[in-house]
């Protein structure tokens, strides 16, 4: 019995199979390589910290470099309303 392609339903689930492999082993890559550079921004840190930075503001710092320039000024000027209004 064929499909409308013209397959039978045993090559059409090799063929979902193969497939469906594909994707599930480029995701497992992805997650390696995602584990890889997590390793690598760990070693960044840490070698920071020994050269006497404080890793914390360097986090902070590198979150505000993500932000837009105009969204990171108006929390900005937020927190020192925030600020000024407990006597910071």
């Amino acid at each position: 019995m064929s499909d409308e392609f013209g397959t039978s339903g045993a090559q059409s689930f090799r063929i979902a199979r193969d497939e469906l492999r594909s994707f599930v082993e480029r995701y497992e890559r992805l997650e390696a390589e995602k584990k890889d550079i997590a390793d690598q921004q760990k070693e960044v840190m840490a070698e920071a910290k020994a050269r006497g930075y404080d890793t914390k503001v360097l986090r902070k710092l590198i979150a505000m470099r993500k932000k837009d320039p105009q969204e990171l000024s108006e929390e900005e000027a937020i927190l020192q309303v925030y600020r000024e209004a407990l006597g910071m």
